[in-house]
């Protein structure tokens, strides 16, 4: 008898695509509403008003891909995220032909004794990118670095996913000062970035500890046991496609260069991201550094005058980044430049599946714009939470969140549409506008490490070739912790004023 066929989870694009049709059948059954807005676009607090409904059909179903990529007057595009994934793409492609990333991955694997502690140290600066700047996006060039290393000694390329998800995800889930969750909550319910902060340091301590011991656990047993894995029947072949071959030679002077120059590019890409006049008002060496060199008339012809001082980075200009560095590397290894054309082309072709799935999520966002629910759901959840008890308020409003963080993935987003109406709700119950804050960072930062609408979490996957599913049952009992964890401290937060 013929042993019955593994069933698959749909591919990627598949569910992205059926979460957007299903997300558009809403839009007929749901009411449409909208808030009224001040000047800066944010929703306006009991403004609410039910208008004719706008529901979506096939062709809109068909275009929010193009459109979510693109953007709209109610969505912001993907097409920077994508193209940032891109350039990283050609820019790993460009050092893999140097050859000094294999020298310097089995030169790494000889000589970590550890993996336990090399995990613990990876998880805890991923962990506080995503707290202080709300790293997501940019950990996409982690995972091509990290899969070979973790499947060289032993384990499996899910570990590797879990280090650089898990850690970053409860970072974000804990945001101390991050810019684009925590300052812009903040500054929608009119208080200081630094209200609650004893909380949120309190949620990165506790969840970080809490992350690391269960993704070590799962690796110690995958070592010990390769069938003890999630992934246990395409352990052999990623070994063949990552693992570092083991007659590699130690790297050369220019390996070990490029390597510094590929280390220089993410610690200049780190240092341009971290919004250093937002976490000191007083400290100005970052802020004024580019005028300083630009004062000088050669180096400023050189580097350009509209080059944006550090900490107010993004996007665009990381990924020009990463152009500009792949270029200097190829330059100082001696790639001539056809052969650079090529491999670079090559590195984007691996990624450009992962930057299409980041149109694809921010599809659904456009349909629930354009089908003007999204207003309706805040409604709801504006009149359900009004006039309630402390405890019952601090947890229904994290409870609301988890929802809502599904609908909007983006913590930014989130935020300037819901904070300005429920951080005013808070004050009839009693809870700090802090502990709103905290709350919507916890449910989207549980949300963010699993949902299917986040293009960041569907890439990673897409890059290490893991299903949903198996990512779903890897992060189960996790996911349940930190849920619990989560209400228990913001009731602790709620009561004590913390």
């Amino acid at each position: 008898m013929s042993e019955p066929k593994k069933r698959k989870m749909l591919n990627a694009f598949t569910m992205l695509f059926i979460l957007t049709a299903l997300v558009a059948v809403l839009t007929w059954l749901i009411p449409a509403g909208i808030y009224q807005t001040d000047a800066d676009g944010n929703f306006i607090a009991g403004t609410y008003e039910a208008v004719k409904r706008t529901p979506q059909g096939i062709w809109d179903l068909f275009s929010a891909p193009i459109r979510g990529f693109l953007g709209t007057e109610t969505t912001p595009g993907a097409v920077e995220v994508a193209l940032f994934i891109l350039m990283v793409g050609g820019f790993l492609g460009v050092v893999n032909e140097t050859g000094a990333i294999d020298s310097g991955i089995a030169a790494m694997i000889k000589n970590s004794k550890n993996t336990n502690v090399l995990i613990w140290i990876l998880m805890a600066v991923f962990a506080l990118g995503g707290s202080t700047y709300g790293m997501a996006e940019e950990t996409m060039a982690f995972y091509p670095l990290l899969i070979p290393l973790m499947v060289g000694v032993g384990m499996d390329a899910l570990v590797a996913v879990a280090v650089v998800l898990v850690g970053s995800g409860l970072g974000v889930l804990s945001s101390t000062v991050n810019p684009f969750a925590t300052v812009i909550a903040s500054d929608m319910a009119g208080i200081s970035t630094a209200d609650g902060i004893v909380l949120r340091v309190i949620f990165l301590i506790v969840t970080y500890i809490i992350g690391a011991l269960y993704v070590s656990r799962y690796a110690n047993r995958v070592k010990e046991n390769p069938k003890n894995s999630l992934i246990a029947d395409q352990i052999e072949a990623d070994k063949a496609k990552w693992s570092s071959k083991e007659d590699i030679p130690a790297p050369t002077g220019k390996q070990k260069i490029v390597l510094w120059l590929f280390a220089l590019t993410f610690v200049l890409m780190i240092l341009s991201l971290i919004p250093w006049a937002d976490l000191r008002e007083n400290w100005t060496f970052f802020n004024t550094l580019n005028e300083r060199t630009l004062a000088l008339p050669v180096v400023g012809h050189l580097i350009g005058k509209s080059i944006p001082p550090f900490g107010t980075w993004y996007l665009v200009e990381i990924s020009a980044l990463f152009l500009l560095m792949s270029i200097v590397i190829a330059a100082f290894y001696g790639i001539n430049e056809g052969r650079f054309v090529e491999v670079f082309l090559e590195g984007v072709n691996d990624l450009i599946s992962v930057a299409l799935i980041c149109a694809i999520a921010r599809g659904i966002q456009v349909v629930m714009n354009d089908g003007q629910i999204t207003a309706t759901v805040l409604h709801w959840g504006e009149q359900s939470l009004a006039g309630l008890s402390k405890g019952v308020f601090t947890t229904l409003t994290f409870l609301f969140y988890i929802p809502m963080s599904f609908l909007i993935p983006s913590t930014s987003g989130l935020a300037a549409a819901t904070m300005g109406i429920m951080a005013p709700l808070g004050q009839f119950a009693g809870v700090a506008e802090s502990i709103v804050v905290t709350a919507y960072q916890a449910a989207c930062g549980i949300v963010n490490l699993i949902t299917p609408t986040s293009g960041v979490v569907m890439g990673a996957l897409a890059i290490a070739n893991i299903d949903l599913g198996v990512w779903w049952k890897f992060m189960r009992n996790l996911i349940i912790i930190v849920f619990v964890l989560s209400i228990v401290l913001l009731l602790a937060g709620a009561y004590l004023g913390i």
